[in-house]
């Protein structure tokens, strides 16, 4: 089979309703297009016999991949293994080694096993079973002629693994072709979108840019799409990196999956450093995303969430007549509430943040989005102000991004202009 084209069909009403997001979807395209099959269609359906079947022959007959996602689960609008044995004509039966797997499974955790779990067991008759170490329902492969059918599982923990060791050596071996196409994201903070287009511009208007810039909440990314043999798509992906980042500088933070409290984390350690945060209107967002981090406490000490002005005074020493004369949200008391964590924490770091979420509690003078952040060492302390305008959500998740940034930039030796 000659694998150059392809469907991805993902299957849930709550994908239709707007409840949950596609991201299974957005993973596969990523990945096909990495090895030169191009995703011409991607498709959603409801939880629907009928329709998915129709979905299926109709994808059947105008892609050489079809990756079915989801619908495989053990409750009665899992209907995708019965519009599985519809489009093929094959009848289910049950396939006695999943069934042992999943027995075993619930074994282990000494758990009864439900009747309806074992309906994951039915498969539709010639299909190839591909066993889920992640959870209950298995992956299903089927060829038709030049056509190849994959069905997988929806949670996200079950289908990546799944497909990435299973799947996708067998499109690779499919493709047949020395040439891949590859991508690598560079990722930059404290720039907009307009700063970084300004920056690699000449870059941007080349015959054939492979580049794309794609803004996200508080940063930007800058994706580069090489292709060639292997060996001249990594010569390719090192020279335009290393353009990029000879106009970006240290604005870039990661590349691909890294995270910038990953980045933080890494020059927190490299440097031997510790730091404790105190926060207010993110209310806990920042020691979340620190703490996300495996080995986080290697450099992360405490964080408070002070989030009223009492907190403020009887957790961080803040003193009440500053709150008086300067108001809470005010560089004076995010200065205040650096170096109060740091002295109770003895951390070589100490950030505070106060601000006001949204979408009440501002004025002319103080408008909703108004933050402070803050940064205490044994030299002493600076500050920065951000005016976000976006809704509650938003400017808590700006407030972490710019807090997080502030602290790469001071580890970098990089002093934040307020």
């Amino acid at each position: 089979m000659n694998a150059k084209n392809a469907e991805i069909v993902s299957i849930g009403t709550e994908l239709l309703q707007g409840v949950l997001v596609d991201t299974n979807g957005l993973f596969l395209a990523e990945v096909l297009h990495g090895i030169g099959i191009e995703v011409s269609y991607r498709t959603a359906v409801g939880d629907d016999r009928q329709r998915i079947h129709q979905v299926l022959r109709q994808a059947l007959d105008r892609a050489a991949v079809v990756v079915v996602i989801g619908g495989l689960g053990p409750t009665e609008d899992d209907r995708t293994r019965d519009a599985l044995g519809d489009v093929s004509g094959r009848p289910l039966i049950l396939h006695g080694e999943t069934l042992e797997r999943i027995e075993e499974r619930f074994a282990r955790r000494g758990v009864p096993i439900p009747e309806l779990v074992k309906r994951q067991a039915w498969i539709p008759e010639g299909f190839v079973v591909l066993p889920n170490r992640h959870g209950t329902a298995p992956g299903l492969l089927w060829e038709d002629g030049q056509r190849l059918l994959v069905a997988l599982p929806g949670p996200p923990r079950e289908m990546r693994p799944l497909f990435t060791e299973q799947v996708l050596p067998v499109l690779l071996e499919r493709v047949g072709s020395g040439q891949q196409i590859q991508t690598r994201t560079l990722k930059v903070c404290g720039l907009f979108e307009a700063q970084v287009e300004e920056r690699i511009s000449d870059l941007l208007h080349t015959d054939h840019p492979p580049i794309g810039l794609l803004a996200h909440p508080g940063e930007v990314h800058v994706r580069m799409t090489v292709s060639g043999t292997q060996e001249e798509v990594q010569i390719q992906l090192e020279e335009w990196e290393k353009k990029l980042r000879d106009r970006l500088g240290d604005a870039v933070f990661g590349v691909d999956e890294e995270r910038l409290e990953e980045a933080v984390g890494h020059l927190l350690r490299l440097q031997g450093k510790t730091v404790a945060v105190a926060e207010s209107c993110t209310g806990g967002l920042i020691v979340h995303r620190i703490t996300n981090v495996p080995g986080s406490s290697d450099y992360f000490e405490r964080g408070i969430v002070s989030y009223s002005n009492h907190a403020k005074e009887d957790l961080l020493q803040v003193p009440s007549p500053l709150i008086e004369r300067h108001g809470a949200v005010s560089p004076e008391v995010a200065v205040a509430m650096a170096a109060g964590v740091r002295s109770l924490a003895r951390t070589d770091l100490g950030v505070g943040v106060t601000g006001i979420a949204g979408p009440g509690g501002g004025t002319e003078a103080k408008p909703v989005g108004l933050t402070y952040i803050a940064l205490a060492d044994a030299q002493g302390e600076e500050w920065c102000e951000h005016r976000f305008q976006y809704d509650r959500e938003g400017n808590k998740l700006w407030g972490s991004q710019m807090t997080l940034e502030m602290l790469r930039r001071y580890l970098l030796k990089i002093r934040v202009v307020a």
